[in-house]
């Protein structure tokens, strides 16, 4: 039981002292980080802005908790025109500030950022956010207007953005509707032309065939019989050079004729002597 006793004293005095030394170390923590806070501000009074950043991320890293340090980290982030990284510190003092106006400059300097990089949304929701906790800040109400008019402007661009590619894209599609069209037409037009030739064609060809069905076939063999054949140009036929003949003979006989003819009539007559 002694024994017992004494482990126990032994183990609340260990614990006490190291709960001594943890309030010491972190006392002097915090007064380290007060320190660089004060010469974090020192710097931004002088626009240094990059150094009194480095100062206030010292103090952050003593007392992470240390609401001055990241609102102040903040500020010097937000003139650096680093206002992405501001954000989350102004966002932190907001959600860790116990008084409301503290809280309503959190949520202004939000805006600020937001305002910056064009989040016209976020600005309007974060002034919102700050006219809750401070209704009498003329100056954020004035950023709210700013804020909620470009959000406005933004909204009827981005409407008429898409109602232009709505448009757009029905011009398109009516126009390739109008193509297909076209070529359906073009297409039906080509085919029944086609189709009328070939009919066209077809009426021709019967038209032939009943001409040469109706044709009397002996008719014409009798005609081909009576038809004399045409001598070709340049050549004579056995009947026209058997018709030469007979005419040359005929002639002859003529000029035989007419010779002995002549013979007769010059020739002198025998006539008796008288003596």
């Amino acid at each position: 039981m002694k024994t017992y006793l004494k482990i126990t004293m032994l183990f609340l005095m260990l614990f006490s002292i190291n709960e001594i030394t943890a309030q010491k170390d972190s006392t002097a923590l915090q007064r380290k980080a007060r320190s660089m806070v004060r010469q974090g501000n020192e710097l931004y009074q002088n626009k240094q802005y990059t150094d009194a950043s480095v100062a206030y991320k010292k103090a952050l890293s003593n007392s992470s908790y240390y609401d001055k340090a990241s609102y102040n980290l903040g500020n010097a982030l937000y003139q650096s025109k680093n206002f992405k990284e501001a954000l989350p510190q102004y966002e932190l003092t907001a959600k860790t500030a116990e008084d409301k106006l503290t809280k309503a400059q959190a949520y202004h300097n939000i805006g600020n950022a937001h305002m910056e990089t064009k989040n016209y949304q976020g600005a309007v929701d974060a002034y919102k956010n700050s006219l809750r906790n401070n209704p009498t800040d003329d100056e954020t109400r004035y950023n709210l207007a700013v804020a909620q008019k470009l959000l406005d402007k933004e909204n009827q661009q981005n409407k008429d953005d898409k109602n232009k590619d709505n448009k757009d894209k029905k011009d398109q599609k009516d126009q390739d509707k109008d193509q297909k069209d076209d070529q359906n037409k073009d297409q039906d037009k080509d085919k029944k032309e086609g189709d009328d030739k070939d009919k066209k064609d077809d009426k021709d060809g019967e038209g032939d065939k009943d001409k040469d069905k109706n044709q009397d076939p002996k008719k014409d063999d009798k005609k081909d019989q009576n038809k004399k054949p045409k001598p070709q140009q340049g050549k004579m036929s056995p009947q026209q050079i058997k018709q030469l003949l007979e005419s040359l003979n005929n002639e002859e006989k003529k000029t035989q004729k007419k010779m002995n003819a002549k013979k007769a009539k010059g020739k002198k007559t025998k006539q008796e002597k008288d003596w």
